[in-house]
């Protein structure tokens, strides 16, 4: 990058950083969400512009959706966890199948990328995916619209999951991916919390609203507090934050996500400062690779799976001052040098890595159109000018920046 555009690129992050600190009352407080986009779509609402015709159209009919549907609970699931308490997710690893050899097939061998139907059996992940689905088209619904009746909703959703003594998940992951003959739990099962961003998110663009009350605020700060420390206390927690691949980097997204939103920016300014060395200095080569990911059976997933939570970190770092996206080390590591190393197989080169459910370049749409945003240089506007004009109706144009 020239030095012009590199100047460019700190004014461009320091623009949005006081932007991020000082959001005007028309948009909401999200972290990873595009707020100066979403209050846009708002706009274009109120002006019967049809301008976002088609995300709108999809908003709303998943929207409707969840308000006839029902709320979730890690609590209906019929297995019981280690614990003898079913308000403590669990979970079985994807990829851990019976061993052949063995009469009871214990312990479970690996097969990376093939995934284990018996995982459904036990319906946490299933529900915590329902759960996020639902709050966060009520609370864009809620957000766009000023309709009550989503934010009421979204509300019970919240508290079934959260805040009901009944039916509330307790804030830990003790038994996520446990491998039966092995573990219980581990600390890669907090993969599976990496959505609950989206859900610190929608609480955001429900502030406002009737049916969010103060005790529920409280509560839910309280929750992800609580889950916060566990994160950075438990055994599985600091296994999944000393983890070198894009387990480590979505630990990170998720821990500073949480600080931001219960309200303790050191914690996510020390993570933030700490990714620029322990996650992308060691995580990227000179010229782009992810070795870590590239070593995997869905080496190409893996690759943008982890691009994806580089970018949520850079974004969530505009919150505290850290800039991540035009950080590089002395030998060229950078977010820029992945998304350059990954463009050319989006666009027709061959991918020569593994990749078992077959190649598909879709993934890394997202990523490259993110990255523009801030690589505005004519390098990238000339690899813009291949990559497919975004689906109209894509939730993925909240978070382009």
């Amino acid at each position: 990058m020239t030095k012009r555009f590199q100047i460019l690129g700190v004014w461009m992050i320091l623009v949005y950083a006081a932007a991020a600190q000082t959001r005007p009352a028309t948009t909401p407080r999200v972290f990873l969400m595009d707020a100066d986009r979403l209050a846009a779509v708002k706009k274009a609402v109120a002006a019967k512009d049809k301008s976002y015709g088609a995300l709108i159209a999809s908003i709303d009919r998943d929207a409707k959706a969840a308000l006839v549907g029902g709320t979730f609970s890690v609590t209906t699931k019929e297995i019981t966890p280690p614990s003898g308490d079913k308000h403590d997710y669990m979970s079985q690893a994807p990829y851990f199948w019976p061993d052949p050899l063995k009469k009871d097939g214990l312990p479970y061998i690996r097969k990376d990328g093939e995934r284990n139907p018996e995982i459904n059996k036990i319906t946490d992940h299933k529900s915590m995916d329902r759960m996020t689905d639902a709050v966060e088209n009520l609370g864009l619904a809620f957000y766009l619209h000023g309709d009550e009746n989503y934010a009421v909703k979204a509300v019970q959703v919240l508290r079934a999951f959260f805040l009901d003594p009944a039916t509330r998940m307790n804030p830990n992951l003790e038994y996520g991916q446990g491998i039966p003959g092995i573990t219980k739990g581990r600390g890669i099962g907090l993969i599976e919390t990496t959505q609950l961003t989206g859900v610190v998110d929608a609480i955001g663009l429900l502030e406002g609203s009737k049916a969010l009350t103060s005790a529920d605020e409280k509560g839910l700060k309280d929750w992800f507090g609580k889950f916060l420390d566990w994160m950075q206390t438990s055994k599985n927690g600091m296994d999944e934050a000393a983890a070198r691949n894009n387990h480590g980097t979505h630990y990170d997204s998720q821990v500073a996500s949480y600080a931001l939103f219960v309200g303790k920016p050191e914690i996510a300014k020390n993570i933030l400062e700490t990714a620029k060395q322990k996650r992308i200095a060691s995580q990227i080569e000179p010229h782009g690779r992810m070795p870590l990911e590239l070593e995997r059976t869905n080496a190409w997933g893996y690759s943008t799976f982890n691009l994806r939570a580089m970018m949520n970190l850079a974004t969530l770092g505009a919150w505290v001052g850290v800039d991540l996206w035009n950080f590089e080390t002395k030998d060229g590591r950078s977010i820029r040098k992945a998304v350059e190393f990954l463009y050319p197989f989006s666009i027709g080169e061959k991918w020569t890595y593994q990749e078992i459910n077959g190649f598909k370049p879709d993934p890394f749409y997202p990523e490259m159109r993110t990255a523009s945003a801030f690589f505005r240089d004519e390098k990238f506007k000339t690899m813009m000018a291949r990559i497919p004009s975004e689906n109209a109706g894509s939730r993925d144009i909240l978070f382009n920046r």
